[in-house]
């Protein structure tokens, strides 16, 4: 790390959306795990916004009487801010906040250049072809803030894969993943492949590769497989980015 931290350094608190799989919180715990192992001297903790448990009040209240965690940062293990990071975390912390808790909510993961560079290695791993499409599927949101996060990637996706990339997205907004993927089909030359702009496996990669793509990525997690150092990095700046801007620093006068 290449911050001054407080003492004690505030806690970072990664908090993914939950899932039904077993394959996808597995890999999720592991990016959790490369995250702590990262930061030594920061207590790192888990929660989830859905799906699973513990939720972020609970997760927080943990923290509260922890006295290794004075402060804590709650780092969204979200690709785009939308309305789980507007709204519901943005609840959840702001009450810790106005039951006297010292926490912040950091920044959405994307965009962020690095999330494109482990979306062009998953195009090449997949074998990309001078003549392909390529689709990004994302999960959606019914806040236009996450859909333009994701716009914002597909645009940075094009720039390094040399070629339009069109957004289909899984629930939530339009087009829809296959109904994109249909359409990049009508006017191309060669196959139709889907960029998985997704965290980890699970329901929603399942449907992403349901959505009729010649190629399907894998998501920016794979199962069995180490977490990304590039995604790795950028969960520990989003919560290095709070601690410069005052995190856990209490008043001195």
């Amino acid at each position: 790390m290449t911050a001054h931290l407080p003492e004690p350094a505030p806690a970072l608190l990664a908090i993914s959306h939950g899932t039904d799989s077993a394959t996808g919180a597995a890999a999720v715990a592991r990016l959790v795990d490369a995250v702590a192992a990262r930061v030594p001297g920061v207590p790192v903790h888990a929660g989830f916004v859905d799906v699973q448990q513990p939720d972020v009040p609970t997760c927080l209240a943990g923290l509260r009487d922890d006295p290794a965690a004075a402060a804590t940062v709650v780092v969204p293990l979200l690709l785009s801010a939308g309305y789980h990071v507007h709204v519901d975390l943005r609840e959840d912390v702001d009450a810790a906040a106005d039951a006297g808790d010292d926490v912040v909510l950091g920044g959405a993961l994307g965009p962020d250049d690095r999330l494109v560079d482990l979306l062009v290695r998953r195009l090449d791993e997949a074998g990309l072809r001078a003549d392909d499409t390529v689709v990004l599927a994302a999960a959606g949101s019914s806040d236009a803030r996450a859909v333009a996060d994701c716009e914002t990637t597909a645009a940075r996706l094009a720039a390094r894969v040399g070629r339009p990339v069109t957004v289909g997205y899984i629930a939530n907004a339009t087009p829809r993943a296959a109904e994109a993927v249909a359409a990049a089909r009508a006017g191309a030359p060669g196959r139709v492949v889907v960029a998985t702009y997704l965290l980890a496996p699970g329901f929603f990669a399942d449907l992403a590769a349901r959505a009729g793509g010649d190629v399907t990525t894998a998501p920016l997690l794979v199962a069995g497989a180490e977490a990304p150092a590039e995604l790795v990095e950028v969960v520990v700046d989003r919560y290095l980015d709070e601690v410069r801007a005052g995190a856990g620093r209490r008043p001195t006068a």
